[in-house]
């Protein structure tokens, strides 16, 4: 059967680099489901879960936003952060989303309010994922 090559790359490494045999990314209008031999495609990425199932493992990253490239034969998300579900700290998920929520309360400018909407929907992704993960795990 036929396999993509996946990378996940951020300004600070290698976060995976290995065979796929379908990805799953949160495309700035939805999941993208990828096979391989899709048709080629960039698009922005949203906040969120990125999964990577080989035969029958799946691995899990969160990513923050970045962009996802699709050859036929290859995957490359080109993320502004990412991390393995397994290293996500909920607690500071948790912090970071009351912050965030906080900040929306206050009602602040523009700027600070786009800031803490963003921050909001990146904490609670990391959550949704670990959630995700422990439930995989009992």
């Amino acid at each position: 059967m036929a396999k993509l090559h996946v990378g996940i790359l951020t300004v600070e490494g290698v976060r995976f680099d290995g065979e796929a045999d379908f990805v799953v990314a949160p495309g700035s209008e939805g999941e993208l489901g990828i096979l391989p031999r899709h048709i080629p495609l960039l698009t922005p990425l949203a906040a969120g879960a990125v999964r990577v199932r080989n035969d029958n493992d799946e691995q899990l990253f969160f990513v923050s936003g970045g962009f996802l490239e699709v050859r036929p034969d290859q995957v490359t998300v080109l993320a502004d952060a990412a991390e393995r579900a397994e290293d996500i700290d909920e607690a500071r998920a948790e912090d970071a989303r009351r912050r965030a929520q906080s900040s929306i309360e206050q009602k602040a400018s523009d700027a600070d309010l786009a800031a803490a909407t963003g921050a909001l929907a990146r904490a609670e992704a990391r959550l949704r994922l670990a959630e995700l993960r422990r439930r995989r795990r009992q």
